[in-house]
């Protein structure tokens, strides 16, 4: 299957589908038109991480209908410059009100942010409900959000986006006495009031977030203990996350081609090939633009990322757009502390997962292979399809091989009557090797470990034989008799 193309005319607004209805089977959240404001200026000063006026246009459309939003229409408008009032010149708002007039929509999404004088003067010309790209993201996670941790954020974040959107419209309820005698001037005003009673919301949705912050740094310290890798999967929203991680963990976590199709993280673990056990988390999807109050807003939940042991990003490179989606992604993560471009921590942190290799045709999927193979080995990407399965298992491998960077390789001789002693390494411990020698009885292992847990490890199993010694990081200890333990 070719790559996703799509039709990159400028236009000002597409006509509309034939007899006035929207896609079928449109929830009624409301008729829509979708505006995507743009700039003229030269070629040469675009940017190569900047995406095209149509491949915006695209993604602020299913934005819209990730709200079941019926979109009416949806076009380009070309500016020549912004203008303080309204965001688009005079003529511009006079042609858009005719066609919503027209269409009789009642929502109107301009992909772009409006000051809350812009969105106030756009909504009285066309008489219509508008959504900037801030407030149309928020009402996506609004409805995403379902833990209580997920719900608190989304408020959080809409009411800080909110709050700077009251603008003096309500003078008509304002109180007309403040004060005492004649003299006094009027009371508190119907928007102070609004504001007094948001800032009050905010100020105890945010003593409860320091709460959920709390309870979720208990259960990374029970994650600490055990320990268990933590692998985080990040990218832009609908590059095949979720369906990745059901596919690596055998779940079922709603996946499906819509924009913040999860909100929620969700973990699981998984079992790995030879026999350790990681982390599994799945975390909202980044989008360019991302709203800072999100951010700021998710940080607790993004923490997963930031304390992960891996990152893998998901990259779907069937879109047209994956080079600036990279782009977005990465400057999210340098906001989080993560540099994925340079050191050796990087490097040694995140792996690259190309997604959605099925929908490639074979030659760009050879040119693809090509560009792995030209890659470091530390810096290699892995080709994946996680709709069909394919490359999962080099996935893993490749994970398998990062956690096991840095770790400690441990050969142990236990006595035959030492099961406790097997059992607790089978527990603790990576085991990648177990042989019983015939004539003793004795069981040879060998075991891959955190650095931390190694000397647990030292300390339960005595010192080093004698016959063999310590070479490098691969150390033969043996393990006392249960006779020997009781003394």
């Amino acid at each position: 299957m070719e790559p996703r193309r799509r039709d990159t005319r400028l236009r000002t607004l597409d006509p509309p589908p034939r007899g006035g209805e929207g896609r079928a089977g449109a929830s009624a959240t409301g008729r829509a038109v979708v505006i995507e404001p743009a700039l003229r200026r030269p070629a040469a000063h675009a940017a190569a991480s900047e995406r095209t006026p149509a491949a915006r246009l695209d993604e602020a459309v299913g934005l819209a209908r990730a709200i079941d939003l019926d979109v009416a229409q949806s076009g380009i408008a070309m500016l020549n410059g912004m203008r303080p009032a309204t965001y688009l010149g005079k003529g511009k708002v006079e042609e858009f009100a005719g066609i919503i007039k027209t269409l009789d929509v009642g929502i109107v999404v301009m992909d772009c942010a409006l000051s809350p004088v812009q969105q106030r003067n756009l909504e009285r010309a066309w008489n219509a409900k508008v959504l900037d790209r801030t407030g149309l993201i928020l009402e996506i996670f609004g409805r995403r959000a379902r833990t209580r941790e997920g719900a608190l954020q989304v408020e959080h974040a809409h009411l800080t986006y909110q709050k700077s959107r009251l603008v003096r419209s309500w003078t008509h309820l304002e109180r007309q006495r403040g004060g005492f005698g004649f003299l006094g001037g009027p009371g508190e005003t119907q928007l102070e009031a609004d504001r007094r009673l948001i800032e009050e919301r905010l100020a105890k949705i945010e003593t409860e977030l320091v709460k959920v912050k709390r309870t979720r740094e208990l259960h990374r310290e029970s994650r600490r203990r055990v320990p268990y890798p933590i692998v985080a999967l990040v990218g832009y929203t609908n590059a095949g996350k979720s369906t990745l991680f059901n596919r690596m963990t055998r779940a079922s976590v709603l996946s499906a081609d819509m924009l913040f199709s999860t909100l929620d993280p969700t973990l699981r673990a998984v079992d790995l090939a030879h026999g350790a056990r990681m982390i599994l988390s799945d975390t909202v999807g980044f989008i360019s633009d991302l709203p800072t109050m999100l951010v700021a807003a998710f940080r607790a939940t993004l923490e997963e990322v930031i304390e992960a042991d891996v990152i893998l990003h998901v990259r779907d490179v069937s879109h047209e757009d994956a080079e600036a989606q990279l782009y977005d992604v990465e400057k999210i993560l340098r906001e989080l502390g993560i540099d994925p471009g340079n050191g050796a921590d990087a490097r040694r942190v995140l792996i690259e997962v190309w997604n959605k290799i099925d929908r490639l045709d074979a030659a760009a999927r050879s040119r693809l292979e090509n560009l792995v193979e030209r890659r470091p080995a530390a810096e290699r990407p892995v080709l994946v399809s996680a709709s069909t399965g394919e490359g999962i298992d080099a996935l893993a491998a490749a994970v398998e091989a990062r956690l096991a960077a840095g770790r400690a390789v441990i050969e142990l001789v236990l006595d035959a009557a030492d099961g406790a002693g097997v059992s607790w390494l089978h527990r603790h411990t990576e085991v990648m090797r177990k042989v019983v020698d015939e004539e003793t009885g004795r069981i040879a292992m060998t075991v891959r470990t955190d650095p931390d847990k190694a000397k647990a490890i030292r300390e339960r199993f005595t010192a080093p034989s004698p016959l063999v010694g310590e070479g490098g990081d691969c150390l033969l200890y043996t393990s006392p008799s249960p006779r020997d333990r009781q003394k």
